[in-house]
């Protein structure tokens, strides 16, 4: 499996904006996919968004024009750029990634969208 950390979450008001990190312990071009999913308290994780290394991005529909994932080849680090966060973005963040033919997974970062 490859190893992914995330970082970048924290407590931000209403129409702000954060950035999360997932730091990869492989090249980002030697995965297949890689992805960030949303999960709230008590309920399943929710994929927010999606990157086909190579290929096509795909997004919840809630978050579309106001998100973005991307990666920096040189960092090893896949992105996901959030504007204009509202309550409903609030949850714990988890990367996770394709590699080798199995799925792995952050430890995850809380986001928090309060006034």
């Amino acid at each position: 499996q490859v190893q992914l950390v995330e970082s970048g979450g924290g407590l931000v008001q209403p129409g702000g904006s954060l950035r999360l990190s997932c730091a990869a312990s492989v090249s980002i071009l030697s995965l297949n996919t890689v992805a960030w999913f949303r999960q709230r308290p008590g309920e399943e994780r929710d994929l927010v968004a999606g990157l086909v290394i190579g290929g096509t991005t795909n997004y919840e529909d809630a978050v579309k024009g106001r998100f973005t994932i991307s990666g920096d080849r040189a960092k090893n680090t896949v992105y996901l750029q959030m504007n204009n966060l509202n309550a409903e973005d609030t949850g714990v963040y988890y990367c996770s990634a394709k590699f080798a033919g199995r799925n792995s997974w952050g430890q995850g970062t809380q986001v928090t969208v309060s006034s």
